[in-house]
């Protein structure tokens, strides 16, 4: 009798809908990348970024929290290009095979799309210069939709009785970003030629998308802070040439910029670089949106 109650229990178990089928965990080193697996897994991922909008992703410590986060991931996501040299090999020491480097789950986005900036050589005299290329490649459109594609193959790969939704959220995902693309470019068009001084070489996959020109940078070498002597160097450029506008990052420090631009009248920027960067930047739509229109000037959507 105990076994048939037994069996009973496991049929009427089986034949009730109330499991809930489980997401696929998406570890994203940066808030882009938790933006685009949200926007092409839906409701069928959970997403996580380990760093925010206000955080240099060069410089993250492995805390515990994270290493909990990646034990849990089907699939890891980052900029890569030594972006996250510091802090993500560490990480992935305590994470799964599935998600190791050549795994399935392990997705380096300069890996996919076309690299700017890679030094013929590099040598500690050129300060923190990333030997790979500028890892900074999520301010392109152009690869968003590079990396979309890719992300849409893995998931597929990885939560397969799913992949059919996979391949119709990239669809229209594309559809959307391909119609963007074109919006920015013509609402954008009036800056292309404009010169700018950047903090760090963050925006460079940005201002290339934009045709715009950086001629200088407040650090006088990749990760090294501006320094009196370099910053009077560039007083004296922008006076002799002057630039159209000075952009940084919401985590890299304002005096430097706001110096310049108070001695040169340059305008100071601050763009959002990331999801997050600002109130308006909540997406990756809206983050697009948001940095067209502060380099035209304008301060809405």
């Amino acid at each position: 009798m105990q076994q048939l109650l037994r069996i009973f229990i496991v049929l009427l178990l089986c034949a009730t809908p109330t499991a809930v089928q489980a997401k696929v965990n998406v570890f994203a080193c940066e808030p882009e990348w938790a933006a685009l697996a949200k926007e092409v897994g839906g409701a069928k991922v959970k997403t996580f970024a380990a760093t925010h909008a206000k955080q240099d992703p060069h410089y993250i410590r492995a805390r515990p929290s994270l290493i909990a986060k990646i034990r849990r991931a089907d699939l890891v996501i980052c900029s890569g290009s030594g972006l996250e040299i510091g802090w993500l090999p560490i990480l992935l020491q305590k994470a799964k095979l599935g998600v190791q480097p050549g795994a399935i789950g392990y997705l380096m986005a300069t890996n996919i799309v076309p690299i700017l900036e890679k030094p013929a050589v590099v040598d500690r005299s050129m300060g923190d210069v990333h030997p790979e290329g500028n890892p900074h490649v999520h301010l392109n459109p152009n690869n968003i939709l590079l990396v979309a594609k890719e992300l849409s193959i893995r998931l597929a790969s990885i939560d397969t009785p799913n992949a059919g939704f996979y391949q119709r959220q990239l669809s229209s995902f594309n559809t959307q970003w391909q119609q963007n693309i074109k919006t920015w470019e013509s609402n954008a068009s009036v800056l292309k030629g404009k010169t700018v001084v950047v903090h760090h070489r963050a925006f460079s996959y940005l201002l290339n998308w934009l045709g715009m020109n950086a001629v200088a940078s407040l650090e006088p070498k990749p990760g090294i802070p501006p320094t009196t002597s370099h910053l009077e160097g560039l007083l004296q450029q922008l006076k002799a040439s002057p630039a159209d506008i000075i952009i940084r990052t919401p985590y890299e420090p304002s005096g430097a910029s706001k110096w310049l631009s108070e001695k040169t009248g340059t305008p100071n920027l601050v763009l959002p670089y990331t999801i997050g960067g600002d109130a308006e930047s909540r997406n990756l739509f809206t983050l697009f949106n948001r940095s067209v229109n502060l380099l035209k000037g304008t301060n809405h959507d």
